[in-house]
């Protein structure tokens, strides 16, 4: 069987409440029980939780089909790439120590099958956005994790999951529900691909999480830009093999078992 690798990013495992979540975590195990047949490697392109924090000695609870998963595939010997995002900022070895993935906080240029890839979780890069990236820089800076990490578990971590999942950082969802088209013309990370091309960078897939839009465009003859959609609503991926990338969803046998945020 030949080897595949797989792509996929914003599962927001978490959001909206445990219940809910668990659901869509069992329907993500169920896809990672399948692909680990054919998988090569798997990449993981950021929020993969609605938010994370590693204390010394206490991670948050929940989500243990997921990395079990994880562990398994991984110590099937495949190798498990995963990126940070803007809600799971404050990865530290918990995932590198108890299932042996590589964990990435900065964009990577990889090559698959004589293909250069750019990945990517997309949150702070490219033009304006000024005030997303100083906050990213104050909330990641040693002296904020320090202090954050002086509160209580059971306050911290509760405190920033309510923050997460009642802030303005879901409007996504009232996008979608819009009917929102997408509009590289309005998007930094079309403008950031564009420029990386006019650089004269060898890419010829530009992937990225973040915006929540199963997005795949030419950006330049034989160069493809790719947003690589949630496993909230569209449960999309990407699947890379020597013959081919293709971007798909993994079906649901019962989409009505999946609350909508």
């Amino acid at each position: 069987m030949s080897k595949s690798i797989y792509i996929l990013s914003d599962m927001h495992l978490g959001a909206p409440n445990p219940e809910a979540s668990l659901v869509r975590e069992k329907h993500l195990v169920k896809f990672l029980e399948e692909i680990s047949e054919d998988c090569e490697e798997l990449y993981l392109l950021g929020d993969l939780f609605d938010f994370w924090f590693e204390y010394r000695h206490a991670v948050p609870r929940g989500y243990t089909r997921f990395l079990g998963q994880l562990a398994r595939m991984a110590d099937q010997g495949i190798p498990i790439h995963v990126f940070t995002g803007n809600h799971d900022l404050w990865h530290r070895s918990y995932l590198k120590d108890q299932i042996g993935v590589s964990l990435y906080r900065k964009p990577r240029k990889v090559e698959f099958f004589g293909k250069t890839y750019f990945l990517a979780h997309g949150d702070g890069l490219g033009p304006g956005d000024h005030g997303y990236k100083l906050m990213k820089k104050v909330v990641t800076h040693p002296l904020s994790r320090w202090l954050f990490s002086r509160l209580h578990p059971n306050f911290g971590i509760g405190l920033a999951l309510w923050v997460s999942q009642n802030g303005g950082d879901h409007d996504y969802e009232q996008d979608r529900l819009a009917g929102y088209s997408y509009d590289a013309t309005r998007d930094p990370l079309w403008t950031f691909a564009t420029e990386k091309l006019e650089q004269g960078e060898c890419i010829d897939f530009f992937v990225f999480g973040h915006r929540h839009q199963m997005v795949d465009e030419e950006i330049s003859p034989d160069k493809r830009f790719i947003i690589l959609g949630d496993w909230i609503h569209f449960f999309s991926y990407l699947k890379v093999t020597p013959e081919s990338t293709s971007f798909l969803r993994y079906p649901l046998e019962e989409p009505s078992v999946i609350p909508a945020l």
